[in-house]
């Protein structure tokens, strides 16, 4: 790890908060590594972070306290009712959090609604999972 010489860790996958994320933070922390975490916020925030990615689903919402603490709200979007969702979770986070909205993968309209929501609501941006297009697993 030294010779790579990191300077920020991102926790995320799966959802890392149906974990203690304290002694993780803490280690990494002592490094003086940033530490970054991208959650569902489903589940209560363990751990210090220096920068958080609420990226919320329908069907879990996130728990109430997590919605002050994020920098950055990342919704997926594959319908309307998406974007609806979405300006309701934009409308608890604090004014200087990023918004940015993802078309979902397996819906190719989700790209023009996401781009076309995007022109007309600039407060928001557009998040892709460029990994996707350039076919990287």
């Amino acid at each position: 790890m030294e010779a790579a010489k990191p300077t920020i860790v991102v926790i995320t996958g799966g959802e890392p908060l149906l974990h203690n994320l304290e002694p993780l933070t803490t280690l990494f922390h002592s490094h003086h590594w940033r530490v970054h975490l991208e959650t569902s916020g489903a589940h209560p925030l363990t751990g210090k972070f220096d920068w958080i990615t609420l990226s919320p689903k329908v069907f879990l919402p996130p728990v109430a306290d997590i919605y002050d603490q994020v920098q950055e709200l990342k919704v997926v979007i594959q319908s309307d009712r998406d974007l609806e969702w979405a300006e309701q979770q934009a409308s608890k986070v604090r004014p200087s959090t990023l918004l940015y909205l993802q078309p979902e993968w397996f819906t190719p309209d989700s790209n023009k609604l996401v781009i076309s929501y995007i022109l007309h609501n600039p407060k928001w941006r557009l998040s892709l999972q460029t990994h996707k297009y350039l076919g990287i697993s």
